[in-house]
């Protein structure tokens, strides 16, 4: 296999392998860049792109079709649910948002500063 390609032996210009190539690059940044992964890492990273892609199709077919068939359904969970997994195995968790909002301190400031004014 050589050094870029998703699977051996498989044209890479095919939307899905477009597509999952994407998603293993996003991954990979969100991981400090493929110099910082192991060789399992990267493994595991081309199955959650595998996962991606598949749940992105799905949910298309849910859209179109304007609801989810049961079976259909209980595939998106469990694909869903194992790309959860492998996310935590690799270390990509959920991070605080920064919020921008006045402190407890800040308003009570400005209330004060409002009073005296």
């Amino acid at each position: 296999m050589r050094p870029g390609q998703l699977l051996p032996g498989i044209d890479g210009r095919s939307a899905w392998t477009r597509k999952a190539a994407a998603q293993i690059r996003a991954y990979l940044t969100d991981l400090g860049g493929i110099e910082n992964c192991s060789t399992a890492e990267r493994s595991i990273i081309r199955r959650i792109a595998a996962l991606e892609i598949e749940l992105q199709r799905l949910e298309a077919k849910f859209a179109n079709a304007g609801a989810a068939e049961i079976a259909d359904l209980e595939t998106y969970q469990r694909c869903a649910n194992s790309q959860r997994r492998l996310l935590e195995a690799i270390g990509i968790e959920r991070r605080a948002r920064t919020v921008n909002e006045p402190s407890l301190a800040d308003i009570m400031r400005e209330d004060k500063y409002a009073e005296q004014g």
